[in-house]
């Protein structure tokens, strides 16, 4: 592509001098940290508000949640373009196909008693229509691992129900009652809840395997060891092809071979809202682009993506890069991925992605450059005497597909499901031995479930890092300066009062 020509849109009488003030200036030096620092303070945590109070209302109006392939996920993708568009840029529509599992029965069946909910594990044989007929069979050992943990208990013909745990995969305790001849396996769980398992790959048995909860599956043990019990396990799943799209925008100023890119998912679980995962995220990146659409000059050009079917298995983003991969030199035109998933939580860290593994061995490729793309994130939270820890380089979010395609990646979390330790607390009160957002995954994550400090130290972070990268990525991939455009940058700076002389990030001790 041939290089963009910048344009901008100024308000009012000021903004007008000032643009005139700007094409009759010599040229201005080049952007430097300084300018990063003004442009951080500009995003603010307010503004991102009301992009999360956006996002609440289209679930409020959508079935509780904005859910890939549902109306409050078009509702969603159309706001981020509304806004976007009011900004000056142009969007557009990455579409990507998948197979969706589509569950048509999921119940156990007491005969003559209760009927409980039940979650068909990953790789497992449905049942016949109409269910699967038979009578209750319990390991002596609850835990059914080996054929040897059934004792004198016979599972022929029956339905096993085995307890999750004992060291062993869900795996090993089907295999073991299939081969004594059970004809399905329910696995309950050891704690509270039901629960999604997996046989870890097709074929592992030819009998259907589902979860249990720890309560149902308490109840059914007990019945079964009063006397006989014969349930009908009623456990189908179909696929089918479907449609769902990233939205994407960039930058008219910046180099055309040198893109840094910004994404987080828009998509929430079906169960509720997802304000904070990942409203947080969506609403964050969202007004740093609004804020930069501001801005005419930039050395490099910074790309936005939000993801759609993240909650899906990062179905979005992945699709999006293995169609990059096919064209060549695409990828290579990246110079680093940012990623923001879950930047609000109630119970918070601030996380940075570990990708110089100091305190975290990354079980993924950690590609070239992404050292150096953290060290964007950790100099600022250094400078401006804010704690922060490392977060693991797992690969469980978008990024996945960048790093395993050779691209530079970090990114900021502040936590999710795991809980919080003392030390934690000790840098970022809070409260231990709970989530980091209890309300993960669940019809509570709406408005009220983000925790607006942490927000705003994440939107600032996130806006600096950004300019950055937009004024050099030459510690990540050796590219600096603008190409062969111009970047007369502070003239065109709307300072709304601020004095001109904005000391550089690494002159404020």
């Amino acid at each position: 592509m041939s290089a963009r020509r910048p344009t901008t849109i100024l308000a009012g009488a000021s903004a007008l001098t000032l643009g005139v003030t700007a094409l009759l200036a010599p040229p201005a030096a080049a952007l430097d940290k300084g300018d990063a620092v003004r442009f951080a303070e500009r995003v603010s945590a307010k503004a991102v508000m009301r992009h999360l109070d956006a996002f609440q209302r289209i679930a409020d109006r959508h079935d509780g949640n904005r859910a890939a392939l549902t109306p409050g996920y078009e509702a969603s993708a159309q706001y981020v373009e509304r806004t976007l568009r009011k900004a000056g840029y142009r969007t557009w529509r990455d579409p990507f196909t998948f197979d969706r599992e589509v569950v048509d029965a999921a119940t156990l069946t007491v005969t003559g008693g209760a009927a409980y909910e039940v979650d068909q594990m990953e790789f497992s044989p449905s049942t016949p229509e109409g269910g699967l007929t038979a009578a209750v069979a319990v390991p002596d050992d609850p835990f059914g691992c080996t054929t040897a943990a059934w004792g004198d208990a016979d599972p022929t013909g029956a339905i096993a129900v085995v307890s999750r745990g004992g060291d062993c995969p869900f795996s090993a305790k089907a295999t073991a009652a299939e081969e004594l001849g059970a004809v399905g396996v329910v696995v309950h769980n050891n704690v509270e809840g039901l629960f999604a398992g997996t046989l870890g790959a097709e074929g592992v048995v030819a009998v259907p395997v589902v979860g249990l909860s720890q309560a149902d599956g308490q109840a059914l043990v007990a019945a079964a060891a009063a006397g006989p019990v014969e349930v009908t396990l009623d456990a189908r799943v179909h696929t089918e092809e479907v449609e769902s799209f990233n939205v994407l925008a960039e930058t008219r100023a910046g180099r055309d071979d040198n893109v840094v890119m910004l994404g987080a998912h828009l998509d929430s679980v079906e169960e509720g809202a997802g304000i904070n995962d990942n409203g947080t995220g969506s609403a964050a990146i969202l007004e740093v682009a609004v804020q930069l659409g501001r801005l005419p000059y930039l050395n490099n050009t910074v790309r936005f993506a939000w993801w759609g079917a993240e909650e899906l298995g990062l179905i979005g983003s992945t699709a999006y890069v293995e169609e990059l991969a096919t064209r060549e030199g695409e990828l290579d035109r990246i110079a680093t991925y940012l990623n923001f998933d879950m930047v609000g939580s109630p119970n918070y860290v601030i996380g940075v992605y570990d990708a110089d593994e100091s305190t975290y061995p990354a079980p993924v490729p950690v590609p070239p450059g992404s050292a150096q793309t953290e060290d964007v994130f950790t100099r600022w939270f250094d400078r401006v005497d804010q704690p922060y820890v490392d977060t693991e380089f797992s690969g469980r979010s978008d990024y996945q597909a960048f790093i395993e395609n050779g691209v530079p990646a970090s990114g900021l979390f502040t936590g999710a499901d795991g809980s919080k330790t003392e030390e934690e607390v000790a840098l970022f009160g809070g409260t231990a031995g709970i989530p980091y957002d209890p309300n993960y995954h669940s019809p509570q994550d709406d408005i009220t479930n983000v925790d607006r400090e942490a927000l705003g130290i994440m939107t600032t972070a996130i806006g600096y890092a950004t300019l950055s990268l937009a004024f050099d990525t030459s510690a990540i991939n050796g590219v600096s300066g603008p190409g062969d455009q111009r970047t007369p940058w502070k003239h065109w700076w709307p300072h709304d009062g601020r004095p001109d002389d904005v000391r550089s990030l690494d002159d404020a001790a």
